[in-house]
């Protein structure tokens, strides 16, 4: 007979286990293949982030990932173990917002997710990474300007991201992209509402901080 797996401890005095992210996609191809970029190269770090199939609609997407976290520490695919974070990564869209977005956000509040929101669309935070963006964007508008990008193989058709090339050499770029996501962030008082807006870094540092504590 099988054994059945033991939860992870974090016994005192021991080499601490991995601080546990679970990042729910809405299945577009560019957020899958950045994380996953970015679970390869923190591969050696304390974080193991899992990255939800395709769902294209924000509150299935958070019920999702609250019915995944819920069943962590009975699953057997997840250690049996409870995530320290869960978060999804979510699309306002422009020029009109997600029908279920509000109830998402509320949905993910009161269950203890969080919400890494991009206004239009995650691609800001990928071009962000490249230059400025102040005026408003239609979800349609800035994918074709990070298309016209050279240095990370976006490409509309196919929602492609070379997270190799994109990253560079070293973190240069994501601090450039922190600043400017906060930058946004600090001339709104109207929250994700503001177009455009990112709070994608937030996630991001809090996984790059796993790193450097562990």
């Amino acid at each position: 007979m099988g054994r059945r797996g033991k939860p992870l401890r974090r016994a005192g005095g021991s080499r601490p286990e991995h601080r546990r992210f679970l990042v729910y996609c809405e299945g577009e191809c560019t957020e899958d293949q950045y994380f996953k970029g970015l679970r390869q190269e923190l591969r050696s770090l304390p974080v193991t982030i899992c990255i939800g199939g395709g769902h294209g609609e924000p509150k299935s997407l958070v019920r999702s990932a609250i019915k995944h976290k819920e069943r962590a520490a009975e699953s057997a695919a997840d250690r049996h173990t409870p995530y320290d974070e869960v978060w999804c990564v979510v699309d306002v869209e422009a020029p009109r917002q997600h029908p279920s977005l509000d109830e998402a956000i509320a949905l993910a509040r009161k269950a203890g997710v969080r919400i890494a929101l991009s206004n239009p669309c995650f691609e800001l935070w990928i071009l962000l990474h490249i230059k400025e963006v102040s005026a408003y964007q239609t979800s349609a508008a800035l994918q074709s300007a990070l298309e016209r990008e050279t240095g990370c193989g976006y490409t509309v058709q196919r929602k492609h991201l070379d997270y190799v090339e994109f990253r560079g050499p070293d973190s240069g770029r994501h601090d450039l992209a922190r600043t400017r996501a906060q930058k946004l962030r600090s001339r709104s008082d109207v929250g994700h509402r503001a177009n455009p807006w990112t709070n994608v870094d937030e996630l991001v540092d809090l996984l790059r901080a796993a790193r450097i504590s562990g």
